[in-house]
This record gives C-alpha cells, sequence and structure tokens, in this order.
C-alpha cells in the first residue's frame, strides 16, 4: 500500500514538473528593442571604436549576431521609427519627412508593432522619444502601448527643466533625473513589474542626439578626449551602454535572458554633415551623413540576440533592414503574419540560424525628398545631390567613392526600374518639403 502510494505521488511530481517544463518552454519570448539615436556607424566598440569604450553593447553584439550590412528605411528620426513599427517602407503611407506638429504624425490607420503585440498578449511599453505625432489620437497610449515614459517630440534636453514635457501615459511628470538615467530606470520598473508574462519593451533612446549635454559622472571617464563636442558626446553614449547594460542585468536577474529577443541598432548614421545636428559621431568607412541615402545616412549598427537561439558571436553579411524587425517579433511569438498586413519586412530567424542560405531581400529601396537608391546584393544606386545617379559596388568601394554607373549602365537601368516598380506602390509625403523622386 505504502509503495503504490509512493508511486503515485512520484507519478504526480514527475507529470507536473513535465508540465512546468512544457509550460516554461512554450513561453513566447520577450520582445526588447534599444534604439540609439543618430549613432555613428564607427562608435561602437564592435565596430572598431577605439576611444569610447561600449562594453555593454559590445557585450549583446558578442552574444548575438551581427548585421555588417544592417539598414534602416530612412535617413532621419520619425521615418525610420514609423518603418519599425510598421514594417513597412513608410513612404507607403505618406511619412517621407519629420512631422512638424499638429495633425502631423503616423496616420492612424497604421497598425503598429505595440497593437500587433498586445493582440497576442503581450504587454506593451514604450520608454523614451516618440516621434509619430504629438496630437492626442496618435500618441503612444492610443497606438498600442499600454505604459508609456517620455517625450513626443524630436531633439530634447536631457536636463530637468522648467517644461512638463515628459510623460508618463497621458499625464505630464516632472522629471528630475538626466534623461537617458531616467529611461533606464523606467525601463527596469516595466520589467520588474512584468517579468511573469511575455512583454515587448521598446527602449527609444534620445542619445545621442542634440543637444550635447551630459553629467560628470559621465564625462569624468573621458578625460583624455579633448575636443569638447567629442568628449561629450562621449558621455553620452557612455551613459546609454550603462543604460543597456541594466536592462541585460535585469533581464539576467529575472532569470529571462534565455527568453527574451533583443535587437540594436540606431535610427540612422551619424550627422556629420552641416545643418544635420551635429553631435561629433563618425560614420568611418561610409561616406555621407544623416539626412543623406549614401551608406552613412542608412547603414547603422544593427544586433540580433536571443540567447540559446540566435547565433552568438557571428556576422551576417546580406542586407536586412529595421523593417524585418516586427515579422520577426511576431514569429519569435508564435504568431502569424498576414497578407494583408502588407509588409516589406521579412521573417529574419530562419536566415540567421541558416534554415534559409538565400538573402532576405532580393533589393532594398529608399525614397527620401529629391533622393533615392537601391541596394541589389552589392551593387548601390543612388541620388544623393544634383549631380545625377550613382552606381557603386560596395563589396569593393564601402565608401562609395568609385561612380561606376558609365561603366556599368546595364546594371544601373535595371536598378533604376525595379526602383520605379516600387514607387508605383508609395504614395506622395503628406506633409514636408522636398521634391519627391522620380
Amino acid at each position: 500500500m505504502f509503495n503504490r502510494i509512493l508511486l503515485t505521488f512520484l507519478t504526480i511530481i514527475i507529470v507536473t514538473n513535465g508540465v512546468l517544463a512544457q509550460d516554461k518552454k512554450k513561453r513566447p519570448p520577450n520582445i526588447v528593442i534599444l534604439l540609439a539615436d543618430d549613432l555613428g556607424y564607427a562608435d561602437v566598440g564592435f565596430q572598431g571604436c577605439k576611444d569610447i569604450p561600449t562594453p555593454n553593447i559590445d557585450a549583446l553584439a558578442k552574444s548575438g549576431t551581427r548585421f555588417t550590412s544592417g539598414y534602416v528605411s530612412g535617413p532621419y528620426c520619425s521615418p525610420t521609427r514609423a518603418g519599425l513599427l510598421t514594417g513597412r517602407y513608410q513612404n507607403r503611407f505618406g511619412h517621407e519627412f519629420n512631422p512638424a506638429g499638429g495633425k502631423q504624425g503616423m496616420p492612424t490607420n497604421q497598425v503598429t508593432m505595440a497593437q500587433r503585440m498586445a493582440a497576442l498578449g503581450y504587454a506593451t511599453a514604450l520608454i523614451g522619444k516618440w516621434h509619430l505625432g504629438s496630437d492626442a489620437k496618435m500618441t503612444p497610449t492610443e497606438r498600442g502601448f499600454q505604459d508609456y515614459f517620455g517625450f513626443l517630440g524630436g531633439a530634447h534636453a536631457y536636463f530637468p527643466g522648467k517644461g512638463k514635457d515628459i510623460y508618463r501615459g497621458t499625464k505630464a511628470v516632472d522629471e528630475k533625473e538626466y534623461l537617458t538615467d531616467a529611461i533606464a530606470r523606467e525601463s527596469l520598473a516595466f520589467i520588474d513589474k512584468n517579468a511573469a508574462k511575455p512583454f515587448f519593451l521598446y527602449m527609444a533612446f534620445n542619445a545621442v542626439h542634440t543637444p550635447m549635454q551630459a553629467t560628470d559622472k559621465y564625462l569624468n571617464r573621458f578625460p583624455n578626449i579633448k575636443d569638447k563636442e567629442r568628449k561629450t558626446y562621449a558621455a553620452m553614449l557612455s551613459a546609454m551602454d550603462d543604460a543597456i547594460g541594466q536592462v541585460m542585468a535585469k533581464l539576467r536577474e529575472k532569470g529571462l535572458e534565455d527568453d527574451t529577443l533583443i535587437f540594436f541598432f540606431s535610427d540612422n548614421g551619424g550627422p556629420t554633415m552641416i545643418g544635420t545636428t551635429i553631435n561629433g559621431s563618425i560614420n568611418f568607412p561610409l561616406r555621407g551623413s544623416k539626412r543623406q541615402l549614401l551608406e552613412g545616412g542608412v547603414r547603422v549598427p544593427f544586433v540580433m540576440a536571443w540567447k540559446g537561439r540566435v547565433p552568438a558571436g557571428k556576422t551576417y553579411d546580406h542586407p536586412i533592414i529595421q523593417l524585418d524587425i516586427l515579422p520577426t517579433a511576431i514569429a519569435a511569438a508564435g504568431g502569424e503574419v498576414k497578407a494583408d498586413w502588407k509588409l516589406d519586412g521579412v521573417n529574419l530567424l530562419p536566415f540567421v540560424e541558416g534554415a534559409n542560405k538565400s538573402a532576405p531581400h532580393d533589393l532594398l529601396y529608399w525614397r527620401f525628398g529629391d533622393q533615392l537608391a537601391a541596394r541589389k546584393g552589392d551593387w548601390k544606386m543612388v541620388r544623393y545631390d544634383k549631380t545625377g545617379t550613382h552606381l557603386y559596388n560596395l563589396k569593393d568601394d564601402i565608401g562609395e567613392s568609385k561612380n561606376l554607373a558609365a561603366q556599368h549602365p546595364d546594371v544601373l537601368r535595371d536598378i533604376q526600374e525595379s526602383w520605379t516598380r516600387w514607387d508605383r506602390d508609395n504614395i506622395a509625403p503628406i506633409w514636408g518639403g522636398g521634391k519627391k523622386a522620380k
């Protein structure tokens, strides 16, 4: 009798443990997006930076896969964010330029990643910069973010001021901390609150965007950088690196590192051109700047990590774009991308895991006012000024210094025709200046 009771008890334990193990295994991963603002291509350690240590960002890159041809769909702030949250080229719905207030902002008929993830049962939060419209119907809490702490516009001061334009939800708050530190604090609180269930955290830093402001805590780390602008930039980047380190430590503390898919990238390249909110960034070896469709404007440091799932310490060389994040997150969460969503991004998991050996995209496209660009394999077509349409081979000439349009007119014509077909599905900008490219 005793043996029978003992056997029954052991069976219950084994079955229960099995169910618990299955439940843990079936838990959808958390999704964390770490978005830098105006970060230079050469300004993190895993990209070769020597004067600004970024140990936490570098550790994240080492733990995952680094994309050597990681792109964004716009050369400055708001269009990139619109593309990120919809998984669609922002030109599809006219969000080609930064909104200037009033009723301008991401159209409310566009479904956001937050809304997609909430529909899958995720807790959702935006901590930091929005820049997709300040009209009441366009704000984060109306676009799928259950938790929100941050600011609605573009450039924002880092030090506390008199203006109450930092919000928690829909209410203005009197923030006292250095803003990058506050973004870290609020992100940790969100993870603490939602550690028991899947969550989507969009951590949108305003670092290292102007104004150039840093506390002595961070400035004192760089006594050997004599240029004041570069020193302040380094301090601001170091603060962001600390914040990312705190988030990673919190995920480990909660036992969530194996259950979290993480993306790190910049919203555009560093602003090195006069009139582009210059911040001391460096895009070497790329040519060009924020606001340009040269590589320096749209090719960015880009990392994807998921411990035990995404290969660690690897590089992936085929071109990818931030539009891929939404379908990747949906697939990771066990959801299904519907055809009527008309996404332009793809699920990256089969590609980085090696199940699919082909390139994720045949071509990538850009349109920004009178600028246009497309990349096909190693070839890049770009019109960035009044000198005409250029053709570069990025494998041999990553700095876009040798225009091969005259030598390869057939290649240029083929890419131009593809771009024209792509552009037929776009609409004219619904606000903003600049002549539409043709």
